[in-house]
């Protein structure tokens, strides 16, 4: 492509990257990059056969990805938000710190459970009822909404199912979930381990010693009865539903369909069935389940799912499509191909740094498409690509996480707190992360080349 071609793809990607960062008139990240996608298109660089590309790699993740927020979007509408808080009240028992310790072990599972888009979706609101709950005073919270937020994201990284990302590049580099968690699930919790570790350093003194004890539920129904439920919803619950009391018997059969459909994703793998098709089985079960139960359809589904979040990752593939449409996979076989294919450390630093930069840069999603497609490009070793690609993603999952525009569940996580009025600027998010992130980002790089050249291969 000529000149003319380059410097407009750069500009509109530089453009692109400056909207989502000012956000003028509130607008969500959706807009500028769909504005920017259709220039590309428009203006050729990317043609739509290269979109019908796009659309086929990404289509069967998107849809994994969109499954498993409606299931959480069903759980919480029959009262797990409800459940969740007041037991995260009662096992703290008190003390802030077994509060902050708890807060983090939930928002690991929730995301090795679901996804760590749909478990900030989850996570948030719970920390923010379980704070209001407790009256922790603002500067209080801080801590426990950082903290859940970071290790949610981070937690991405252990399983292939867990981030858009992930998924998208196992398709690419023909991994199955099976292989990809017997190499990466130690690596990636090190990394996780010393980013819980570093956070409790860094908040230690913020977090209160003690709160008042509310050793019993029924004080903490008190509790609740006495905030405005419009206050305290959760914004992926029925509106319907209000306060009312939890169905054990269905909450039971809902969580027992999560947990058999995310088995039945690494059950079914070695038989090359496709995570999207046991993620939609798994939705529409808890969807029929509800409606059977409590005869309430999939209205709030429709409404709640964050479907701007999607239309904005499809138009970050097509601008980072564009970029390498005019030569930037070139530019960093060219620069980087031969250090990477020297030896799996230098492949594993090389493109975790890279991946950590892309990602902070123009959001994890579709850097973790570019640095997948430099590597397949790089002729290197099966062993090699395969250690580069896993250092892709632990840079795509947790070196993405120093700027809030690093991954979607970063963004969300933003957006819900503005739906909660709750005051979170980008100097206070990057104090923590410059803190924990860089030396985790290593610690988990270094684990990856130990755990897969003594261990794996």
């Amino acid at each position: 492509m000529s000149n003319i071609t380059e410097f407009l793809m750069v500009t509109i990607f530089a453009l692109t990257v400056f909207f989502i960062i000012w956000r003028p008139f509130g607008i969500n990240e959706s807009i500028p990059t769909s504005i920017a996608a259709a220039c590309i298109l428009l203006l050729g660089i990317v043609p739509f056969k290269d979109v019908l590309t796009i659309f086929e790699t990404v289509s069967g993740a998107s849809i994994t990805i969109l499954s498993t927020i409606v299931m959480s979007i069903v759980l919480e509408s029959i009262g797990f938000f409800r459940w969740a808080a007041i037991n995260l009240a009662l096992k703290s028992r008190g003390s802030g710190v077994l509060l902050f310790w708890y807060i983090i072990l939930l928002c690991f599972l929730m995301t090795l459970f679901f996804n760590n888009d749909g478990s900030i979706l989850i996570t948030t609101p719970i920390i923010i009822q379980t704070l209001s709950l407790l009256r922790l005073k603002p500067a209080q919270q801080v801590p426990y909404l950082i903290s859940g937020a970071l290790v949610a994201t981070a937690a991405s990284a252990p399983i292939g199912v867990s981030n858009l990302a992930n998924l998208i590049a196992l398709k690419i580099v023909g991994l199955d979930l099976n292989a990809y968690a017997t190499m990466m699930f130690v690596p990636s919790m090190v990394g996780i381990a010393c980013i819980a570790v570093l956070l409790y350093v860094y908040f230690k003194k913020d977090i209160p010693i003690t709160f008042q004890n509310h050793s019993k539920p029924k004080d903490l129904n008190n509790l609740l009865s006495e905030y405005p439920t419009k206050k305290l919803s959760h914004p992926l619950a029925a509106k319907t539903l209000g306060q009312e009391n939890i169905d054990w018997k269905m909450f039971r059969i809902c969580i027992g369909v999560v947990v058999l459909t995310r088995i039945s994703f690494f059950a079914l793998a070695p038989f090359g069935i496709p995570t999207e098709w046991p993620a939609i089985i798994g939705a529409i079960l808890l969807i029929m389940i509800r409606w059977y139960k409590k005869k309430i359809g999939a209205k709030d589904i429709l409404k709640k799912s964050p479907w701007h979040i999607l239309l904005f990752a499809f138009s970050m593939y097509v601008i980072i499509y564009g970029l390498h449409n005019v030569g930037l996979t070139a530019v960093i076989v060219d620069e980087l191909g031969g250090a990477v294919a020297k030896d799996p450390f230098y492949a594993i630093f090389i493109t975790g740094m890279l991946l950590t930069v892309l990602s902070n840069v123009c959001n994890n999603l579709p850097s973790i498409m570019i640095g997948t497609f430099s590597i397949k490009e790089m002729g290197l070793s099966l062993q090699t690509m395969q250690v580069a690609y896993l250092a892709n993603v632990i840079g795509a999952d947790i070196g993405s996480l120093i700027l809030p525009m690093g991954t979607l569940a970063t963004l969300l996580w933003f957006y819900t707190l503005r739906q909660y009025k709750i005051p979170m600027n980008w100097g206070k998010y990057l104090r923590v992360t410059l803190f924990v992130i860089p030396v985790s980002l290593a610690l988990s790089l270094l684990s990856l080349y130990v755990w897969t050249t003594y261990f794996v291969f």
